[in-house]
């Protein structure tokens, strides 16, 4: 069973899961945006220029506040997300640590600049024999 819900918890928490999830969801709060906008600008500015409709400045104030309350929310979605992603984020790489560099296996000849094996006592490159106290160092 714990094999199971790890084999989920991967699944659920990979990226494009996830940019999958906030696409329907942001999509979802634009969506109520662009309505709002057709509904309380775009359609009455055409009612007025084809005389379906004449509107008070009371109307005109409504459609304004709609819009503007339409977009508040969808500001507040976008922010509640990121904060959830974020911490599902840092969740996510909770108890994973970066992997420490490995021990050098090389180091540098003094005297031709070239790489060679840590432990070598002879340049490969310049055949320079290697001091003991050189080997120390490295």
């Amino acid at each position: 069973m714990k094999k199971f819900f790890n084999e989920f918890k991967a699944f659920a928490l990979r990226g494009n899961v996830m940019d999958m999830a906030v696409g329907v969801i942001v999509g979802g709060a634009f969506s109520g945006l662009v309505t709002a906008l057709t509904d309380n600008f775009i359609n009455p500015v055409l009612n007025f220029f084809t005389g379906g409709a004449v509107y008070t400045l009371s109307d005109v104030a409504g459609f304004g506040s709609a819009l503007i309350s339409a977009l508040v929310n969808f500001i507040i979605m976008a922010f509640i997300l990121f904060c959830m992603l974020k911490a599902i984020n840092k969740a996510a790489s909770f108890g994973h640590h970066e992997d420490e560099p490995a021990a050098p296996t090389t180091k540098v000849c003094p005297f031709c600049k070239s790489e060679i094996p840590l432990d070598a006592t002879r340049c490969g490159h310049c055949t320079s024999q290697l001091l003991a106290e050189e080997k120390a160092e490295a």
